[in-house]
């Protein structure tokens, strides 16, 4: 049985659906580690700004899911992965200020979703209904 990404055109680097498992996997566990580093360390400046920044990151990333399988708006899903982008970097940053540890071990995860947005953008470049 094919699923509505099944039969998507997508860009030529797209994996195996079976990877995107395996990574989050691996990711999820770095994730983790790195906020158990951070949340336990003595001295948290911009502890505010991190949290808030963690909020929206989290909403983002887990509203991209519904955008872009459940109501198919590859566009939308698409500025949503860009928010995800962004506010991460950021995070990193604030991260790198509280342990070099915990921002690198988000390092990964920036990468795989800089690659996920431009699967992303790929696909809604080649989807596009003809103009």
């Amino acid at each position: 049985m094919t699923t509505w990404y099944d039969d998507l055109k997508k860009p030529s680097f797209t994996p195996p659906k079976k990877v995107f498992g395996i990574v989050w996997a691996v990711l999820y566990v770095f994730i983790i580690t790195s906020l158990a580093i951070y949340f336990l360390a003595p001295s948290k400046p911009n502890m505010v700004m991190t949290i808030t920044l963690l909020i929206i990151h989290f909403t983002a990333s887990f509203n991209w899911t519904g955008l872009f399988f459940n109501r198919k708006k590859i566009l939308a899903a698409l500025f949503d992965i860009i928010i995800i982008d962004i506010t991460l970097a950021v995070i990193i940053t604030l991260f790198f200020q509280v342990s070099t540890t915990a921002a690198i071990l988000l390092l990964p995860y920036l990468c795989w979703g800089l690659f996920a947005t431009y699967l992303n953008w790929g696909i809604f470049r080649l989807n596009r209904p003809a103009q």
